[in-house]
């Protein structure tokens, strides 16, 4: 089958999706792929289980310890730093009046105080906030969603998701050996390829700045036997815990329409590539069949909030997430906010007719 991907450039015409039969087989994978991680999950914390314990670090929603990258050896296995990085001191930034329902690592290292722009107002989704709130709002989101992502990323996309992230994949130019960053990498779809690619000579970080993905994310590739992946709360707008030119190559998928300051993250991105290494973005973007458009916002405000309550039992939360692909740049808008951030030769893939988008540029 091919991929349904358009030349940004060119503007060709869009290709035809991937068939309803694919699609379903796609999608019952996901369901019992979950499923078999799930349950190894309660099998490796019953008795019967020890020796699977003793031989891998046990992962838990209570304890949720991730890497120190200051102390991180190159290589070495997750789980065996067990240091948190500093929690952000500026919890109580969040607006007075929202009940808060995520930990206060989520709000980790928020550059946006109300001493300094975080009194300026942007967006989030459809409503205006100040900067100072939007990242734990966000973590609010994402806390809410994290255990069925996956299963609704199947769901809400028809399976066709898969095929966007084998696309990405294929543009990273990726070999063994090399240092990977998978920023905002939540549950861990592109780290566990990236993770085979680089072998184990090589080494990928998985960042998010929520705890609760990456726990996710974590579980999954332990018990995938990923060994050469540590997994690091983080910031995409700083990147704070990584050194100038660490890494080879750096991806975010489905993360930048989420960041406060695109422009910032994009700066930071470019800081932590060596020279001559690559940044993958893989986003939704905007369709570029009219007709198509109008059909995706019909089922974007009315079938996924619907999916969201009766799947994940939060229908505003898949709201802010349909809202927050319209206010995202569009193709050209992001090609050239990646060029002012430094980045060379950069170019856009469409795929599904534009209802997502793969962005690729170099560090010089």
């Amino acid at each position: 089958m091919s991929h349904p991907v358009n030349n940004s450039d060119t503007q060709n015409n869009p290709a035809t999706t991937s068939s309803a039969e694919l699609q379903n087989k796609l999608v019952r994978e996901s369901i019992i792929d979950s499923q078999n991680t799930s349950s190894q999950a309660r099998a490796r914390q019953s008795p019967a289980s020890t020796i699977e314990t003793t031989a891998r670090p046990t992962v838990s929603a209570q304890t949720s310890d991730f890497t120190n990258v200051q102390d991180l050896p190159t290589g070495a296995p997750q789980g065996q730093q067990q240091t948190m990085p500093n929690a952000s001191t500026q919890q109580a930034q969040t607006h007075p009046t929202k009940q808060r329902t995520f930990h206060q690592r989520d709000d980790i290292n928020n550059p946006h105080t109300l001493d300094t722009d975080g009194a300026e107002d942007t967006h989030f989704g459809y409503k205006t906030v100040k900067k100072a709130e939007k990242q734990a709002r966000v973590a609010d989101v994402f806390t809410s969603v994290a255990k069925k992502y996956d299963i609704m990323n199947d769901l809400m996309s028809f399976g066709i998701h898969r095929l966007w992230k084998r696309y990405a994949i294929s543009l990273s130019g990726v070999r063994a050996g090399q240092h990977v960053l998978d920023i905002a990498g939540g549950t861990g779809d592109l780290a566990k390829v990236f993770s085979r690619e680089v072998g184990r000579r090589g080494h990928v970080v998985l960042s998010d700045i929520n705890a609760a993905m990456l726990e996710v994310g974590r579980e999954r590739l332990i018990n995938a036997g990923c060994n050469n992946v540590d997994f690091v709360l983080a910031n995409a707008e700083t990147l704070a815990p990584f050194e100038d030119e660490s890494f080879d190559l750096v991806t975010i998928s489905f993360g930048l329409r989420n960041v406060t300051d695109k422009d910032a993250a994009l700066r930071a991105m470019y800081r932590v590539l060596k020279p001559g290494g690559r940044l993958l973005i893989l986003e939704f973007s905007k369709p570029v069949f009219e007709p198509l458009s109008k059909a995706y916002d019909l089922y974007s405000f009315t079938a996924l909030p619907m999916m969201g309550k009766i799947i994940a039992n939060d229908s505003e939360s898949y709201q802010y997430l349909a809202e927050s692909i319209r206010m995202h740049p569009n193709q050209q808008t992001l090609k050239q906010m990646m060029k002012q951030a430094g980045f060379e030769n950069c170019d856009y893939h469409n795929l599904t007719a534009g209802i997502v988008a793969v962005h690729r540029g170099f560090k010089a």
